[in-house]
């Protein structure tokens, strides 16, 4: 009887290769979250010894890395320490960074690689972005309207109602997280004046 008077809503289902290329995009999710927290801990232990990388400086470099291997200490255990805090970050940085050439090596052989073309044309969208967002949405045109896409992200208001009384207050956060903090992290871009990369400035863009 319902189906006759068309009340169900139809629900996507992902296929077996959308349900594949997510595993991919999610384990370097988690690689990622190690290496932040990683590099939160070496920062605590050298901050609570006293040094302080200057702050008008680009943190994770060759040369970050050479001032972090030439702090020295008091006790030789805190060198220990200080070691195996850099080794821990190069190497999640290390399972980072083989991931992410993977990914990118497997990327032509999905079906939904043409629309990630079309994705990363959109300021602050890379290639990674735009696999996450596809792996946890899949086809985008399912969505009837850019707001029904928002809807389904969390990314609308909530509304509170009572008689002739309507409020709206913070946004839902309902639905995938994975792709509404990429998207998110993506808007930022937009405070920014667009301007050319030094990658852009080699292709002669």
């Amino acid at each position: 009887r319902q189906l006759r008077s068309g009340d169900p809503t139809a629900v996507w289902v992902p296929n077996a290769e959308q349900e594949a290329m997510r595993d991919p995009t999610r384990t370097r999710d988690d690689f990622k979250a190690r290496e932040q927290k990683t590099r939160q801990q070496l920062d605590a232990f050298v901050l609570r010894h006293g040094y302080h990388w200057p702050s008008n400086k680009t943190r994770w470099t060759q040369a970050h890395y050479d001032w972090l291997e030439s702090l020295t200490f008091e006790h030789a255990w805190l060198r220990i320490v200080l070691e195996e805090y850099i080794d821990a970050v190069k190497i999640v940085g290390a399972r980072v960074a083989t991931i992410t050439d993977r990914m990118m090596k497997v990327l032509p052989q999905w079906s939904l690689a043409p629309l990630l073309d079309s994705l990363i044309a959109l300021r602050g969208i890379d290639k990674i972005s735009a696999m996450v967002l596809l792996g946890e949405l899949g086809d985008i045109s399912r969505f009837d309207s850019p707001k029904q896409l928002m809807a389904y992200l969390g990314l609308t208001p909530s509304e509170h109602g009572s008689g002739k009384r309507r409020r709206q207050g913070a946004v839902t956060l309902t639905g995938n997280s994975r792709a509404r903090r990429t998207l998110v992290e993506s808007a930022w871009s937009y405070r920014f004046r667009a301007r050319k990369t030094m990658h852009l400035k080699r292709k002669g863009g």
